[in-house]
């Protein structure tokens, strides 16, 4: 299938009433590239895909949407025109720099074009990720993780991930058990099962994030180690652990503790990552109001993973 790509220039006042716009359109999927916001990014370190150049022109919101190149375009733009004119009157002045911009794409340019930034990575003492498109010789030592992560989150790159395999490789024993929690690519329960993890369960609420993640994992051969499930949180796991594993968010590990508390095994590890900075005093709290204590902290690029465990 082909898909045209349609970007608009906008202010920051009104980026997001024109991103509501191009959703009410039809729009498959809408970006905004913020040039403030991909400045502080750049000097944080806080994403996977680093090589895009410090943004001179800071004024100039581009909102960028997907739509299929179908039968309804024509007037999926045509409402898109009246829409933006709409809002140029209600406000009294010009909100739309420019005339939209349009690139036709292909599913298959869409899917790959960030591959690009993708590379052999190497994190901690043992463990390689390798992308699945790309060689590497690696040594005796080397725990190589071969990973397409399609459209789901972890490539390794990213500060929360490589703290977390950095921590992993601590604390992860021949005959642990690990629940890891919203599993995004697997990168995570592949890291545990390289390390000698003895059995895995990785959940995610996202349907394509389990797919991507079952095929990653049987890429490493690890399908007999590591079991996908589709599901919330820890809702559907059995029994308890030896170490869960939660790199998500600080709100969404919040309302995880009272479950840890529950599912974590009386000598086990918590490791939770995803954390802002800003947010590492309300995790503590929220920890110890559950009975679980914080055993160590890592922080990187203004991330934080923290290290924890029951009270004894």
């Amino acid at each position: 299938m082909q898909w045209t790509e349609v970007s608009l220039q906008t202010t920051h006042e009104q980026a997001d009433t024109i991103a509501d716009i191009l959703y009410s359109a039809g729009a498959q999927g809408v970006a905004m590239e913020d040039p403030l916001l991909i400045n502080q990014l750049r000097n944080s370190g806080t994403w996977e895909l680093c090589d895009i150049p410090e943004q001179q022109n800071t004024e100039v919101v581009t909102v960028t949407a997907y739509y299929p190149d179908d039968e309804k375009l024509h007037d999926r733009l045509a409402f898109i025109e009246r829409e933006v004119k709409a809002v140029e009157e209600r406000i009294g002045a010009k909100c739309v720099f420019r005339n939209p911009l349009f690139r036709t794409l292909c599913e298959q340019d869409w899917a790959n074009e960030w591959k690009q930034y993708f590379h052999v990575t190497h994190i901690g003492k043992r463990l390689v990720i390798k992308p699945s498109w790309e060689k590497y010789d690696a040594k005796p030592e080397d725990l190589v993780i071969e990973i397409d992560p399609g459209m789901a989150f972890g490539t390794g790159t990213h500060h929360t991930t490589s703290m977390c395999m950095e921590t992993l490789e601590d604390i992860i024993t021949p005959e642990a058990e690990v629940f890891d929690v919203g599993c995004g690519s697997g990168i995570l329960a592949i890291a545990a099962a390289k390390l000698g993890a003895k059995n895995i369960v990785a959940v995610d609420i996202d349907a394509n994030a389990v797919r991507i993640a079952k095929e990653n994992i049987a890429g490493n051969g690890l399908s007999e180690r590591i079991t996908v499930k589709e599901g919330d949180l820890l809702h559907g796991t059995e029994d308890k652990a030896d170490v869960i594993i939660a790199n998500i968010i600080a709100d969404i590990i919040i309302m995880l503790l009272p479950d840890v508390a529950k599912k974590l095994k009386a000598t086990g590890r918590f490791l939770a990552s995803g954390i802002i900075e800003e947010r590492e005093d309300d995790i503590r709290k929220a920890a110890a109001a559950n009975g679980i204590k914080v055993l160590s902290v890592k922080h990187k690029g203004g991330w934080v993973a923290m290290l924890m465990a029951l009270e004894d």
